[in-house]
């Protein structure tokens, strides 16, 4: 009986890492397609669907992030499946919110936070994994930066090269050109985004017993691509708006530079096994490339915004992550 308990449990707490990872499509669907549609190079429709298509190709194209966040949070000798379901639960919530609300607020932060919120809230800070959680506090923080002087850099160079060219040739080429960086955008967030629901579910087989080292099965790997894909599909256009739209002006031209400027840095964290926050790296890209321009062509009310909501979801989440943990214990019990 406990032991039917126990996988009633268990694919409650995968349910609910399903919704996270479809709440992050959803959400997320922004990060790659944005520019592309406020440039009206693709339509909103067609857009999202080769956003989906991209994100399920790059979700399966590896599993080092996966293993990043199903080790290095916490202790995963140490926790029960109520720390993974209270985790979970808490990003899933926020990042629905959020997208209701329009705000492309990072999916990594709430994930990362909800998990060692539960983390603590079941054995104190003693759970939490030092080493891993620097570096993946560390990508955090560096990404966005890399992404906006990278944008900013690319941009330049640019101007510079094609100074002499036709507005109306640049626009031509840079049309079709960001069809290929929207794309890559998309295979990025995939390759990371995905990969974190992936190491939370395995982290659930783990401390249930269903599996006995931390390895990420086939089948998880190809129900988050799917799940996100899906979730992309349906993407929030309340958030393309806030990141293509509101932040700055965009030409082809410049949807090119953040794209691939983005894509670059998501896709090297990737490889590398460090989770990273492509919200954060995307917004910090469009904030790059906008700069070349004037300062007072980007509109940094709107980006004070979405930075208010980055540094609200670490103690957020984590309270929602004990809270829930909490929660879940009771019920479980």
């Amino acid at each position: 009986m406990i032991e039917s308990a126990s996988l009633g449990f268990l694919i409650l707490v995968i349910v609910i890492a399903v919704a996270f990872e479809f709440a992050n499509g959803f959400n997320d669907a922004a990060n790659a397609i944005a520019t592309v549609v406020s440039t009206r190079v693709m339509s909103p429709l067609a857009a999202v669907a080769m956003a989906a298509v991209m994100n399920f190709v790059g979700a399966v194209s590896g599993t080092a992030v996966a293993k990043a966040v199903a080790k290095g949070v916490v202790d995963p000798e140490g926790i029960t499946q109520t720390v993974v379901a209270g985790g979970v639960a808490a990003a899933a919530l926020w990042v629905f919110l959020a997208s209701r609300w329009g705000m492309p607020v990072s999916g990594s932060h709430s994930l990362i936070a909800g998990v060692a919120g539960a983390g603590v809230a079941q054995g104190g800070f003693g759970l939490l994994q030092g080493p891993g959680l620097t570096r993946i506090l560390e990508g955090l923080i560096f990404s966005p930066i890399f992404g906006f002087f990278l944008a900013y850099t690319v941009m330049l160079i640019i101007y510079w090269t094609l100074r002499s060219m036709a507005p109306t040739m640049i626009t031509t080429i840079f049309s079709k050109a960001q069809i290929f960086t929207a794309g890559w955008m998309a295979f990025s967030h995939g390759s990371n985004d995905a990969q974190k629901t992936m190491g939370i579910i395995t982290l659930a087989l783990f401390t249930h017993g269903t599996i006995d080292v931390l390895e990420v099965p086939l089948w998880v790997i190809i129900l988050s691509g799917a799940v996100m894909a899906a979730g992309t599909y349906f993407g929030g256009f309340r958030v393309i708006r806030t990141l293509g739209v509101r932040i700055v002006k965009m030409r082809p031209i410049h949807g090119f530079a953040a794209e691939g400027a983005a894509a670059g840095v998501i896709t090297a964290a990737s490889r590398w096994g460090i989770p990273i926050s492509t919200t954060h790296t995307i917004t910090s890209a469009i904030l790059g490339m906008g700069s070349t321009r004037r300062l007072s062509a980007v509109r940094w009310g709107v980006a004070r915004s979405i930075v208010s909501a980055w540094v609200l979801t670490f103690p957020i989440c984590a309270f929602l992550g004990g809270l829930l943990y909490y929660l879940a214990d009771l019920v479980v019990a």
